[in-house]
């Protein structure tokens, strides 16, 4: 694997051609995206050139898409009819069922693995790019049969100390809605709850505050996508999420609370261990 074609140099494919860079990657990294971007991306040392997807993709071993949803499901027949037969084209994308249905009916000459980084910043461009983004994050592979991931591609993430993990698509979904979109979901909202209804609780905002709506900075154009092509499991995350609010209000003057915060304390420890 000698030529990496990085499709939408932000934070994450800023940050994946850091990384491999960091890892001991001695082969060219060529940045697909809008001029500014790539500007950006060649300012910070994300990549070593700019090029149109047509000048880039017939050259490439390795095609990664890290545009927004709705860009990838477009690019990956484009991608496809430019890419060399076996050159691997995967993903970033933060749901996985509409991009491994849209790769199945379109990617023909190249091979396809789906995959979802588990890692990220509110902030976005190459300008973000950390090197070290990834290292000790989950990195979910959705691959049709496991057994026969690309080894060079899995040498690759082990390299930049991400954590594999195999998962079907639909599970991939069901599992980030509730670990991922659901916190988003939830920071976004307390935050439009107190700018709306309590804007004075800020002069009162401890850290607290600032943790639980630091998500609520992130970018709407970048989530629309992911709500849209996750609906049905971030509908049951969210139901699931108002039912134990409810719970919880009903219980305010009950010992019941004391269950809650055992209950939530628990799972914070495991998560953070």
């Amino acid at each position: 694997m000698n030529n990496v074609v990085i499709v939408g140099v932000g934070l994450i494919g800023g940050s994946f051609g850091l990384a491999i860079r960091k890892a001991g990657f001695a082969g060219i990294i060529t940045g697909v995206s809008s001029p500014a971007a790539t500007a950006e991306a060649l300012a910070n040392g994300v990549i070593d050139r700019d090029a149109s997807l047509e000048e880039a993709i017939p050259e490439a071993d390795l095609i990664y898409l890290a545009q927004p949803i709705g860009r990838i499901l477009h690019s990956l027949a484009l991608v496809d009819k430019y890419a060399k037969p076996g050159a691997l084209i995967t993903d970033a994308g933060s749901t996985k069922q509409a991009i491994v249905t849209e790769a199945a009916r379109s990617v023909h000459n190249a091979r396809f693995l789906g995959g979802h980084p588990l890692a990220g910043k509110e902030t976005r461009g190459a300008a973000a790019a950390d090197a070290d983004l990834f290292r000790g994050r989950p990195y979910v592979l959705t691959p049709a049969d496991p057994a026969k991931v690309d080894p060079e591609f899995l040498a690759l993430l082990h390299g930049i100390g991400a954590r594999p993990l195999m998962l079907g698509a639909a599970e991939h979904d069901r599992l980030v809605a509730a670990s991922s979109h659901l916190p988003q979901l939830a920071s976004t909202a307390l935050a439009s709850t107190l700018g709306g209804e309590f804007p004075e609780a800020a002069q009162v905002a401890g850290p607290g505050l600032l943790d639980a709506t630091r998500l609520a900075l992130s970018s709407y154009d970048l989530w629309r996508d992911i709500v849209s092509t996750n609906t049905v499991a971030i509908e049951e995350a969210l139901s699931a999420y108002i039912q134990k609010l409810e719970y919880i209000r009903e219980n305010l003057r009950t010992r019941q609370l004391r269950d809650e915060f055992s209950q939530g304390a628990e799972f914070a420890r495991r998560l953070r261990d």
